[in-house]
């Protein structure tokens, strides 16, 4: 069975759940806000962490890049890794901010 390809509305679905479960590895309260709205519809995803009333800078996902590589070990590795690194950095800003 391969997990690659899919709808852009399951794709969103499985992108989101991928997000939240790598952010949260990092911090617990990490949300993901993930845009999906008319101008991005089959084409990109807007992507977001927020800590608190901290944002991390947009990230632009390509569906097609996404749907086509979610079955691929290495990709999700890295996009695993590019996630976490954003969620600490938000967790650094408030650490820092508290010095």
């Amino acid at each position: 069975m391969s997990f690659s390809g899919g709808s852009y509305e399951e794709v969103a679905r499985w992108l989101r759940n991928f997000l939240i479960s790598h952010a949260k590895r990092e911090d617990p309260r990490v949300e993901i806000l993930l845009a999906t709205g008319d101008e991005r519809q089959g084409r990109s995803y807007g992507a977001r962490l927020r800590l608190g009333g901290r944002l991390s800078p947009l990230w632009e996902l390509d569906y097609k890049d996404v749907a086509d590589n979610r079955g691929n070990l290495a990709w999700a590795r890295g996009m695993a890794e590019q996630t976490r690194a954003r969620a600490r950095a938000l967790t650094q800003i408030g650490v820092a901010g508290a010095r």
